[in-house]
Order: C-alpha cells, then structure tokens, then sequence
C-alpha cells in the first residue's frame, strides 16, 4: 500500500506551547498580510496537551505577545503567584534564603501557578479557531527529503504492525505530509529533532545539551495545608551536596498542589534512582506537611533540556527549523520554559511568513535566528547562561558562585561555563556506594507500578518495540557488568529489568515498552547511547489531563 500526501504552506510537528504559538502566530500574520497559507499541526498524543507535563510556574510574558486579550478568552491562568519561598534543606530540616539575597531568576511576582496541560489545550482551540489544520494522535515518524537534500515533510507512522515490523490484518501506512517550511516542536531529546540534528551537524559549534528528569504528582491536600498561589522551591537533601537536584511545591486553585523533583542527569553514581529521590522527599517535613491527609490524583516524568544558551544547536536547516525544548530553550535557573517555547515559535512563524511572502521555499529561515539573537528570549538566557555548569561544582559552591553572578552582575560577566553530555557522567558501579532506599508507605511514598497506573499510560503490545537496541548486547555486556544495569534505576516508569529465569541462568534485558510514559530518559542517560526511542502509534502513551 503506497502512502497518500498531502500539501502545506507550513507544517508543525508538536502540539505543545512552542508548536501551537507557531501556528497561532502564522494565521495571524497571514491574516495581517491578506494572504491564505495553510498550516497544519500535528500531535502523537490521542488529544493536545495529552502529552504535556511541566511544573509549572508561567511567565506570561510571551502568551501576551501572542494573544494580548488571553485573559478575555478564557486561558486558564487562574491562580496568581502570591508568595516565593526558596529552602535549602538538611535531612530533618530546612532553611529559608531571605528573598532579599534571591536573584531575580528566582523571584515569581507577575507569574501564574498553572496545569500546563490545560494551557495548552486551551491554544490549541486558540489554533483551530484561527484556522490552523490540527490532528492529534498523529505521530511524526520520518523526515522526508527532497531531491536537493531539503526537508519537505513528515510521514507519520504506520498503524498496524506486528512485533516483528510485518503488516498485520489492521495495518495502515502513514501518511507524507509535504510543507514548504517545517517547524519541529517535538519536546525535549526530539526523535526526529536529534536525526535533523546529526545530518545537518547542527551541534558542530554547541556545547553538548544537558538534561534533567523532572518527576510529578498532583495531590488534593486538606483545606488547612493549602495556600493558593505559593511556590516553594527546595534545594540540597535528598541530593548529596555533588549531585545537581531541587524539589518544588506549587499550590493551584481548588485545593490542589503540585509536588516535583528535577534531577540533573549528569549525576555520576549508577545507584541513583531519580524515582526513588522524589518519593523520598515528599517525606521531608517542611513537604509532607503539605500532603498529609491528601490524595494522589496524578503521576507523570519527563526529561527537561537545561544546557542553556551555550547549548543551542543552529536553529535552521533547509527547509525549516527546531522550535521550543527541539532546541533545548528552557531556563534552567528560572525553571521556566513555556514562555520561551512560545516566544520560539512566533520567531519562527514570523520568519516563514517573510519567507512564504517572498514566495521562497525549503531554504533556510535566516531570519529566524537572526531576530532570536535580537530578542529579549535571547537576553534572558545569556544573563542565566552559567548556571548549570556552575551546579556542577557542587550546590553550596555553585549556589554561591551563580548568586553573585546574578545579584553583583546580573549575569553580564565576561566569560562563558561549558557543559558536557550527561551519559558520560556515570562512573563504575565498583566505585560507587549502593543507596538504600526506604520501602514506600502508601501514603506519601509509592512503587513505580502504581505511579505509573496513575499516568494513564497505555501501548498497544502488538507493535514494534519503540525503544530500539542498537545492540542488543550491551545491555549486559557492558551496563550490567560494569554500571549495575542503570537503566533499571533511571527510568521512572519500570519499563527496564534485568531478568533471569527459574534456574538462575544468564541475565537479560526485559523491555517493558507499555509502560513508557515518554520522558526520554534512557535516550539521553544510557551510557553507551544504545537505545534509541523513537514514536511509538500514534495517540499512544500517557494520558495526562492537566499536569
């Protein structure tokens, strides 16, 4: 069966803040200008926002930029910041930094505490509204070429395959989707973001990208243990002063908390299990007094790009460009994305206009970085740009380095802290001490299987793997015998396991594909890089509904 196409002005492969303000800012401009362009956005999730997970305290600062009246319209940014508290914590305690020593980074005041996921869902009828083509549950698979080498477009996946990658009774071929400019918004470690990145060398003069993994629940806590619109961000236990990680509680409306933890993914020891670290610090006392007498609602992760300004890759190829976490624009020490996602996207989506107006095609979007370069997204990540690699020299010290910079400079000093990729940051397991963890109680503390229950995840089994070994010996050749096999510890859905069978005779990797909830996680951490996740059907995974 031959795979059917279709024609766009433009393409957007994401439907998360950067691709939807993308698409949102093409209509309006095309508007503006008199013209019709077509615009289609698609989104592997069953729904948009389905896939999104973020703390999350938003800047909205570029959704004014993109729709001034956001307010009249209903986006639901419902429950101001009213109070910032920034704690170092020890084992049994914790200590407030006086908001007069905090850096402006740190600080909230205008910001709203929000469930991302419905932010975005709300754009998405904000997209649809202007006339933007939108369709979830379809999966960018593949890049297409064309005959000069320029991007021309997407395939989305195939439908139907069995285990083995044959055609079964359902199978549907994908469909090519042909654009004269392609934007790639797929989210943090992009599965087709990272093959743009190889083939046109994207990264020739950036540093690596370095990456955390943020963990989440959302709770419903008892009336006298909220306080809406606080934001408390931790720092030091559970985390050994060497190893980069915070925690953070933000009270929403209608009783309900969102509790975190981001673990840097350059940590070192292979014992370590992020999963095992959030459940721990929810029983800290200055966090649990939060959650007590709550109940869990909800359960996600997802890996976060953190490497700052020095670890954008070039933005465009020909043909079209990276947008929003594709490229990495997060600010790791605002922990804050969302508003630089959107602010990417309508740089882009400006670019393409100028493009599409001058009647070009599949060439490069030099505007696009040109007027990135000039933007106050660009200010706010250079200011902040040292950050991560300050973290690297331990949280006390690196704290105390990075808050000078900001308070005596603000961020305006003469050189420039690299990075360097997380997967070669695991030392031997020989080297390291195991870590003990407390068995969870069921009330603050839980296992993976029953988080993951809670992410509503969900992968047809009938249907090639999407977590791909480049060799499938590795996994105990050299992971096992020489880290431990991490990947059980690191990934936070239970989807790796070292399994023997009932004789005890060698060792091997189960993949448990259906429970990935999509962070990325063992793309970037693994460390011989030998898996690969790619999309699995499209519509599939978790199921987010305002995280």
């Amino acid at each position: 069966m031959e795979r059917e196409s279709m024609e766009f002005d433009v393409l957007i492969v994401g439907g998360g803040p950067a691709g939807l303000a993308a698409a949102i800012r093409l209509k309006q401009l095309a508007a503006e200008r008199g013209h019709d362009f077509s615009v289609c956005l698609i989104e592997k999730a069953a729904e948009i926002g389905a896939h999104i997970l973020s703390g999350a305290v938003m800047d909205p600062k570029a959704l004014t930029e993109l729709i001034p009246d956001w307010k009249d319209k209903g986006a639901p940014l419902d429950t101001p910041v009213s109070e910032d508290r920034v704690l170092f914590l020890s084992a049994t305690g914790g200590r407030a930094v006086p908001t007069g020593l905090l850096p402006d980074c740190f600080l909230n005041h205008g910001n709203y505490i929000v469930r991302l996921g419905d932010v975005v869902k709300w754009l998405g009828e904000q997209a649809e509204a202007a006339g933007v083509e939108v369709y979830p549950g379809f999966a960018g698979a593949e890049v297409l070429f064309d005959d000069n080498g320029a991007v021309k477009g997407v395939a989305t996946g195939d439908m139907g395959l069995t285990r083995e990658g044959e055609q079964g009774p359902a199978y549907a071929p994908g469909m090519e989707l042909h654009a004269k400019y392609t934007l790639f918004a797929e989210g943090c470690r992009g599965h087709l973001g990272k093959q743009l990145e190889s083939r046109f060398k994207l990264r020739e003069d950036a540093d690596p990208q370095t990456y955390g993994l943020g963990i989440k629940e959302l709770w419903e806590v008892p009336a006298a243990n909220h306080k809406p619109g606080l934001v408390v961000h931790t720092a030091g236990w559970p985390m050994d002063n060497a190893t980069y990680g915070g925690g953070f509680v933000y009270h929403l409306e209608g009783k309900l908390v969102s509790v975190g933890y981001v673990v840097g993914l350059n940590y070192s020891n292979p014992y370590l299990s992020p999963f095992e670290e959030f459940q721990r610090y929810k029983t800290h006392p200055e966090i649990r007094k939060f959650l007590e007498g709550g109940k869990r609602l909800a359960y996600g992760a997802r890996a976060i790009a953190a490497g700052g300004l020095q670890s954008l890759p070039k933005l465009t190829f020909p043909g079209g460009g990276l947008i929003g976490d594709d490229a990495g624009f997060l600010n790791a020490a605002r922990i804050k994305g969302s508003h630089a996602a959107i602010k990417s996207g309508m740089l882009a989506a400006e670019a393409a206009i100028e493009a599409l107006a001058a009647e070009r095609q599949r060439d490069e979007l030099g505007a696009y970085p040109q007027a990135f370069e000039q933007s106050w997204l660009h200010d706010e990540l250079y200011q902040t740009r040292n950050f991560k690699p300050y973290m690297k020299k331990g949280l006390y010290w690196g704290s105390l380095l990075f808050g000078a910079e900001q308070k005596l400079f603000k961020g305006k000093v003469p050189w420039t802290l690299h990075n360097t990729a997380d997967h070669t940051a695991l030392k031997p397991a020989t080297q390291c001490e195991p870590i003990d963890y407390p068995k969870p109680d069921g009330k603050l503390s839980f296992d993976r299987l029953t988080s993951v229950f809670l992410s509503n995840t969900n992968h047809e089994e009938e249907q090639p793997c999407h977590l791909q070994l480049k060799d499938a010996s590795v996994p105990i050749s050299i992971n096992l015998a020489t880290y431990d096999a991490p990947e059980q510890r690191y990934c936070p859905a239970g989807v790796y396991e070292i399994v023997r069978d009932e004789s005890g005779g060698e060792p091997r990797l189960q993949i448990n594909a259906q429970n990935c909830v999509h962070c990325k996680t063992c793309d970037i951490k693994d460390p011989t890089q030998n898996i690969n996740w790619v999309v699995p059907q499209g519509g599939e995974g978790p199921i987010y509904q305002g995280m």
